[in-house]
C-alpha cells in the first residue's frame, strides 16, 4: 500500500477528502478488503484517542457531532459490506474452481479406465496372478471407478473344498491412473493366508520334508462325513497327462497343479514360491469363441446384437497339452504387466521361470486335491504321493 493511498485514507477518515475523490475511494474500498481493514484499524485508533482526550465538560455543536457520527456509521457500513462481498466472491471462485476440476477429472477418469479394455485387462492380470501363485485360490473381481483418477478392484477370495467354493477372505486393490497399490487380502482366518508347503522331488526320486505322520493322523481323526483339501508332493516330476491319469481312478477333485519353474522358486527341495495352474484353465478374452451373432431391431434405425462366448473344450482327465499352453500364455500375460503383477502376487523372477518352462516343458511336482476324507486316506498307499498336508476341512458336501 503506497504512502499516497494511506494519506487519502487518513483524509477520508478525518472527513477532509474532496467529494470527487471520496466517491472514487469508496468504490475502491468496496473491492479491496486489505484497505478496508487498514481503515477500520485507523478509525478504531482515532476513537480510542478521542475517548482518552475528551473532557467531561467539553461542549460540541449538536448538529456537527450528529453529522460526524452518521458519516462514521456510513463508512463502517461500507467497510462491512465490502468485506463480506470480497469473502463471498472468494468463496464462489474457490467453489467454481473445485466444481470445474471435479467435472474435468471425472471425464478424464471415465475415459482413461474405459478405453482399450483397460479395466478388463487389470482384472485379468490380477486374478491370473493370484490363481497361479496361490494354490486353490480364485478371486472374481469387480471394478468401481471413482472421481479424481481412482479405481478399486475388489472381490471374494474362494477355495474349493469338496464340491463347494467357500469364501475364505476378501481382496481389494486401489489404482490411481493405472498405478496400482499393493493388493490387500483380508482373511477370515489367519490359517487361510498361511501357504502350505510343497516338496520338490530330489535326484533320488524322493521328496524331502521329512515325516508327515502327523498330517495323516489328523486326517484319520476327521469324521468320515467330512471333506477336506489336501496338498500333495509327488515322488517325481510328472507331465500333466501323467498326473491326471493317476488321479482319474480316485473319487477326488483335482483343483491345482504345481509346476517346476526352475531353481529360483525353491530352496533345499522346498518350493518357496509356488507357481502353477488351476484344474480349470484360466481362459482369456481371445481364447473365447463367439457363437452366431443375432440381431434384433429395436427401432427404425437401431438394433441390438447378441452373442454368447464359449471356451475351448477340455477333457476331464486329459488335454495336457492344451492346459500347459494355457498356463504359459497366462504367464506371458503377466510378463506384459510386471508392475501390476508384482502388486498382486509374489512371483520370483517371472522372466527366468517362463524361459525355464519354455525350454524344459511343464513338469509337475505337486497338486492340490479335495474330496471325502475316506478317499484322501487311500492316498497313503499311493506310491506316487511322497508327502501330504491337510488344508481346509468342511462338513459333507460331496456329490457322488
Amino acid at each position: 500500500m503506497s504512502e499516497e493511498f494511506k494519506e487519502k485514507l487518513r483524509q477520508y477518515s478525518e472527513g477532509t477528502l474532496p467529494e470527487e475523490e471520496r466517491e472514487e475511494l469508496e468504490s475502491e474500498l468496496a473491492k479491496l478488503e486489505a484497505y478496508q481493514l487498514y481503515l477500520e484499524e485507523q478509525m478504531e485508533r482515532e476513537d480510542q484517542a478521542d475517548g482518552r482526550w475528551s473532557l467531561p465538560d467539553r461542549t460540541e455543536d449538536a448538529a456537527s457531532g450528529s453529522q460526524k457520527k452518521n458519516r462514521k456509521k456510513n463508512e463502517k457500513r461500507i467497510i462491512r459490506r465490502g468485506k463480506w462481498k470480497a469473502r463471498i466472491n472468494n468463496t464462489l471462485t474457490v467453489f467454481s474452481a473445485f466444481l470445474i476440476f471435479t467435472v474435468i477429472s471425472g471425464i478424464i477418469t471415465t475415459v482413461f479406465y474405459n478405453t482399450s479394455d483397460r479395466i478388463d485387462t487389470y482384472r485379468d492380470v490380477v486374478s491370473s496372478a493370484i490363481a497361479v501363485t496361490r494354490p486353490n485360490t480364485t478371486v472374481h473381481l469387480s471394478a468401481d471407478v471413482h472421481n479424481f483418477y481412482r479405481m478399486e478392484l475388489s472381490g471374494n477370495v474362494l477355495k474349493q473344498v469338496g464340491s463347494e467354493s467357500i469364501q475364505v477372505g476378501n481382496y481389494t486393490q486401489k489404482f490411481l491412473l493405472g498405478l496400482a497399490n499393493i493388493g490387500m487380502f483380508n482373511w477370515m482366518d489367519e490359517q487361510n493366508g498361511a501357504g502350505k508347503v510343497f516338496y520338490y522331488p530330489s535326484a533320488e526320486g524322493n521328496a524331502g520334508g521329512g515325516d508327515d505322520n502327523s498330517q495323516w493322523k489328523r486326517l484319520t481323526k476327521l469324521p468320515e462325513g467330512t471333506v477336506a483339501e489336501a496338498y500333495l508332493s509327488l515322488d517325481r516330476l510328472y507331465t500333466t497327462d501323467e498326473l491326471l491319469k493317476q488321479l482319474e481312478p480316485l473319487s477326488l477333485q483335482p483343483v491345482w497343479f504345481g509346476a517346476d519353474a526352475g531353481p529360483s522358486t525353491r530352496e533345499n527341495d522346498v518350493v518357496v514360491y509356488p507357481l502353477g495352474f488351476p484344474y480349470y484353465p484360466i481362459w482369456h478374452r481371445d481364447d473365447m469363441k463367439r457363437s452366431e451373432v443375432t440381431k434384433e431391431k429395436t427401432g427404425w434405425f437401431s438394433s441390438v446384437s447378441s452373442y454368447s462366448s464359449v471356451s475351448p473344450s477340455v477333457e476331464a482327465y486329459g488335454s495336457g497339452e492344451l492346459r500347459d499352453a494355457n498356463f504359459i500364455k497366462t504367464l506371458r500375460l503377466l510378463q506384459e504387466h510386471p508392475r501390476l503383477t508384482r502388486s498382486a502376487a509374489h512371483i520370483n523372477q517371472i522372466d527366468t521361470s517362463v524361459a525355464y518352462l519354455e525350454q524344459n516343458g511343464v513338469k509337475l511336482y505337486g497338486a492340490v486335491v479335495t474330496g471325502p476324507v475316506k478317499e484322501l486316506l487311500k492316498l497313503r498307499e499311493a506310491s506316487w504321493v511322497s508327502h501330504l498336508q491337510v488344508g481346509e476341512v468342511r462338513l459333507w458336501n460331496w456329490t457322488e
